[in-house]
């Protein structure tokens, strides 16, 4: 063989090392990309045709939770702070469910059917979180709520670096 021959086999070489370097990281960025279905057995599972959250790109779109249990699947029938506290541990629960927590939240949407109780709500959600760096929301009024829960709150968390 003459030197050319090992220089174009050497070139041969880099190209293909090269295409796998560029295969393996479309791959990886797709496999980041994709859409990853949130269940967990330790939150109620969901009661219509959605599920309890999805993780994209490093966010997790959480579906609303009401204060059902886990174990009895009934509605707590407490007072509207039992009833906060129960959404939060559920929300809690899928949090976890990806190596989340609280801080991780970025964004909640709470909705209440009585705005009389928006003290009240505060007042048990602000046990969950850090007031410093607690998460943007909105609280709505509604008519009505799935199972006839008083509150449901949806949450959007993001991995943090």
């Amino acid at each position: 063989m003459t030197k050319e021959d090992y220089q174009i086999k050497d070139y041969n070489m880099k190209i293909y090392i090269y295409i796998l370097l560029v295969l393996f990281c479309i791959n990886t960025y797709s496999q980041n990309q994709m859409k990853k279905i949130i269940n967990t057995s330790n939150a109620p599972a969901p009661v219509g045709p959605y599920n309890q959250a999805i993780l994209i790109d490093g966010t997790l779109y959480m579906s609303g939770q009401v204060a059902l249990d886990v174990e009895s699947k009934l509605m707590v029938r407490g007072t509207i702070e039992e009833e906060t506290e129960k959404v939060m541990q559920n929300i809690m629960a899928i949090l976890e469910e990806v190596n989340f927590t609280f801080e991780n939240v970025i964004k909640t949407t709470i909705f209440i059917t009585d705005m009389g109780n928006f003290s009240k709500i505060n007042k048990s959600y602000a046990k969950f979180f850090n007031e410093a760096t607690a998460p943007a929301r909105e609280t709505v009024e509604v008519s009505a709520l799935p199972l006839g829960a008083r509150i449901e709150i949806s949450v959007i968390a993001k991995y943090l670096d």
